[in-house]
This record gives C-alpha cells, sequence and structure tokens, in this order.
C-alpha cells in the first residue's frame, strides 16, 4: 500500500494530484498565475473543493492566459458569476482579473513571474522534514513577505496563508511528510 501524506483522501483526482502536482517545482508563468488563482478561489474552502472545478475553471478562464484574463469586462465577469461549475464569488472573481493585471505588470518589471515570485525562497524549493501534519505550517516568514509584497503589487486573496498553500503547490516548499513516497522522490532527506 502506498503511503501518502494524511492529507489526502481516497479520489483518484486527489490522489493525483498529490502524487504527481503538489510539491514539484514550478517555473512556467502561466501555471504559476492558474496555482495563484486557484489558491485564492479556494480562501474559506477547501482544495478539495476547487481540485474538482480546476478543468472547468480551466475553460471558462481562458486556460488562465493571464492576458485575457486581465481584460475581462463586466459582461464576462457576469457570465463567471452564473457558472455553477466554479466557484461564484463576485470577490474572488473580480480578484482574479486585478491580480492577471498585477500579474502582467510583475512579468514586465521582472521578465517573468517566475524571476519574480521564486526570489522568495532564494530561487530554490524549501525542503522540509516533517514526521507528521500536525508540524506542518500554515504560514512562515517567507509567506508573509510574499504576501505583503504580492498585495502591495495589486494582488487580491493572497494573505500568507494562502500564499504558503501556493509555495507549497508549485514546489517552492516541499512539505510532503517523511512517511510519504514522494518524500524522498522530491529530494526530500529525515
Amino acid at each position: 500500500m502506498t503511503c501518502r501524506c494524511a492529507w489526502v483522501n481516497e479520489d483518484p483526482l486527489y490522489q493525483e494530484y498529490h502524487d504527481k502536482e503538489w510539491g514539484v517545482p514550478v517555473h512556467e508563468d502561466r501555471k504559476l498565475f492558474e496555482m495563484l488563482v486557484l489558491e485564492g478561489a479556494q480562501a474559506g474552502l477547501s482544495w478539495y473543493t476547487v481540485l474538482k472545478k480546476r478543468e472547468r475553471y480551466r475553460e471558462v478562464f481562458d486556460g488562465f492566459d493571464p492576458v485575457k484574463v486581465a481584460a475581462y469586462d463586466e459582461a464576462k465577469l457576469g457570465e463567471l458569476l452564473a457558472d455553477p461549475g466554479i466557484i461564484r464569488n463576485r470577490l474572488k472573481i473580480r480578484g482574479a482579473v486585478s491580480s492577471a493585471q498585477a500579474f502582467l505588470r510583475v512579468q514586465e518589471e521582472f521578465g517573468s513571474f517566475d524571476r519574480y515570485i521564486w526570489r522568495f525562497t532564494d530561487g530554490q524549493s524549501v525542503r522540509n522534514s516533517w514526521s507528521s501534519l500536525s508540524e506542518v505550517p500554515a504560514q512562515t516568514p517567507q509567506s508573509d513577505a510574499m504576501s505583503k509584497d504580492l498585495k502591495k503589487r495589486g494582488f487580491t486573496f493572497v494573505g500568507s496563508t494562502i500564499c504558503y498553500a501556493f509555495m507549497q503547490a508549485t514546489g517552492m516548499v516541499m512539505d510532503h511528510t517523511v512517511d510519504c513516497f514522494r518524500f524522498k522522490e522530491l529530494g526530500g532527506e529525515a
């Protein structure tokens, strides 16, 4: 039997996400934008809820193309608010648009969002060695700094806890517990 992190349930979709994506370093700007929007959509909900809706998000958010999302008008916002396949929260949907606009400004300033965002971990994945889920923090000084800077730049739904979840999801932080089979695969050392 495969040993996974304690937060993973029996749903094959969730297991595949854990086994193939979570904690794997991401450096592609569009994927980083997608994860930033989806982590923001998660606020107050579970990641499992968002994950089940991710494919529909990809469809209605134009594959998370930040140029397209930044240009959404009121008609498009109305369509999104009416779509039962995503989380229909007006603030989160509007926040995705303002975050797309901020994302484009960051790309222009730094050359890529990847170059900007990975500065918060000095360009390397932070590899933790937690024995249990209870040891994993909800936020860190790095996620605090990221949150503060993203907010200053006009991003929304980027509190420190959301930023830490984003860091875990995109492999900026490797938080698979030591008993999880992915821990060693992703370079963890007990």
